[in-house]
Order: C-alpha cells, then sequence, then structure tokens
C-alpha cells in the first residue's frame, strides 16, 4: 500500500508496451462502487472474495499484461500461486518512513482509517513483507524520484532478471 504499483505499473507497461491492469480499479468497474464502499458493506473479507476473483479472470484474459495488484493480495496462498505460475512478480516496497509520509493524509485506503496509521502501517508491513518476499522474482526499491524514472530503473532490473 502506497508503493507506487499503480503509478509505476503504468509507467512499466508503457516502456513494455503492455496492457496496463489495476485489479482495484477492476473490482471498482464490477462494482459500480468504490473499494470503501465494499468494506463498508462486506468488510475485509468480502472484499478480498471479490479480489481472487479478478485476479483470476484478469490472470486468464490477461497474457503479457503489467498488473497492479492490491497490497492485501498475497495474504492468500491460492493469490501467491496464481501469481507465481503466471509471470514474473515484482515486490514493490519502500521504507516505513516513505509510507508514513505517503499515507500521512490519504482518505481512500479503508484500513488507514484510524487514529494510528503508523501502527496499522507496521502491522501490515510485518504480515505482508514476508509474503512477497516469498513470491517475488524480484523486490525493487520504489523511492528515489519520478516514477517514469523509477519505472526505467525497474525495466533495466527486471532485464538482469
Amino acid at each position: 500500500m502506497g508503493v507506487g504499483k499503480t503509478t509505476i505499473g503504468k509507467q512499466l507497461a508503457g516502456l513494455l508496451n503492455r496492457p496496463f491492469v489495476d485489479v482495484d480499479t477492476e473490482i471498482e468497474s464490477r462494482c459500480g462502487t468504490d473499494i470503501q464502499w465494499i468494506f463498508d458493506r462486506e468488510g475485509e473479507q468480502g472484499f478480498r472474495s471479490r479480489e481472487s476473483k479478478v485476479l483470476e479472470d484478469i490472470v486468464a484474459a490477461s497474457s503479457a499484461s503489467v498488473i497492479a495488484t492490491g497490497g492485501g493480495v498475497v495474504l492468500k496462498s491460492a493469490n501467491r500461486e496464481t501469481l507465481q505460475k503466471n509471470g514474473q512478480i515484482v515486490y514493490l516496497s519502500a521504507s516505513k518512513e516513505q509510507l508514513y509520509e505517503r499515507m500521512r493524509k490519504d482518505k481512500s485506503r479503508p484500513l488507514l482509517q484510524v487514529d494510528n496509521r503508523q501502527e496499522v502501517i507496521d502491522k501490515l508491513l510485518k504480515l505482508r513483507d514476508p509474503l512477497y518476499r516469498e513470491v517475488a522474482d524480484l523486490v525493487f526499491l520504489s523511492e528515489g524520484g519520478q516514477a517514469s524514472k523509477v519505472a526505467k530503473r525497474l525495466l533495466e532490473a527486471l532485464a538482469k532478471l
């Protein structure tokens, strides 16, 4: 959450001349509402079920695409398996301090609508970081400048795999 999956993903897709698909955007499109509403009505479990279904559909329909997943997609082992079987996985990472700063005023992320955002970010990182590292072909630090420059550095790193 907040590492630039969508922003950098779009840039990378452009550099690769491939389609870009964002799982969260696709969920919102299919549901006709935003993710916050889904969380409010169905809870995180309901959202995660929708996320898994959309991920499966996207992977089945989108060969050679750059796909930005939601940050929590790795929580389900079936999702991790789907990702591993269907392409290279890049774990975009950032320091806690950078995430704190990027998410300081964010109103769009349901899990961060709490008084102590740093505590939530710490818990999410502790839970999700090992799962991403388990499945990633590349762990890439997404800090350090404009998204276009970060995407170019990412493309260079992917070329070395």
